[in-house]
């Protein structure tokens, strides 16, 4: 079976090239995953500018990862939830925060409604219960931003995709997984 290496810059066009070279400046580094995704450079580029503006109209920076926590969950998608359980605690999320928003349990009505509905449209396939949609609804948001919700679950899970797929390795601290959840 074919192993999925993360490429070298000198194994991509000179437009991923140039892509990379624009996160890292960014980022101060090149996530495995974007690297990876830059195979196709065209691909790499619809995504970070897909990623740049989904849900950025709706949502706060906490509720984007409360969001993409709980589809990464779902979706059990390794990288994902290293790179966004780092991502939210730069947001001001405790570690114990982050676990509340993967398994639904977060006090905050607005994060546990947008929790809930993420963990219920990733399991059921865009699907979700009445109540889950209710509960978006009930928890201050309107059409406009399930729209946007939308568009933040697909963001997330094209990447959650695409490393459960190549598997390559996680270049962010290792997320806890929920079985060993403190107390």
């Amino acid at each position: 079976m074919r192993t999925i290496t993360v490429p070298t810059i000198e194994q991509l066009d000179a437009k991923g090239q140039q892509i990379l070279g624009q996160v890292k400046s960014q980022m101060g580094m090149v996530p495995n995953l974007y690297a990876t995704i830059a195979y196709s450079s065209d691909t790499l580029e619809t995504y970070l500018a897909y990623s740049s503006k989904a849900g950025k109209g709706s949502f706060s920076s906490k509720e984007l990862e409360a969001i993409k926590l709980s589809v990464s969950e779902v979706n059990r998608c390794e990288y994902c939830l290293a790179a966004h359980t780092a991502i939210a605690k730069m947001n001001g999320f405790t570690e114990e925060e982050t676990i509340q928003l993967r398994d639904g349990s977060i006090t905050d009505i607005r994060l546990r409604a947008l929790s809930n509905l993420a963990a219920d449209v990733a399991q059921n396939r865009g699907n979700a219960s009445d109540i889950t949609k209710e509960n978006f609804f009930e928890a201050g948001f309107d059409e406009k931003a399930l729209i946007d919700f939308l568009a933040v679950v697909v963001e997330i899970t094209f990447t959650n995709y695409a490393h459960n797929l190549t598997k390559v390795p996680v270049d962010f601290p290792k997320a806890k997984v929920l079985s060993q959840k403190a107390a």
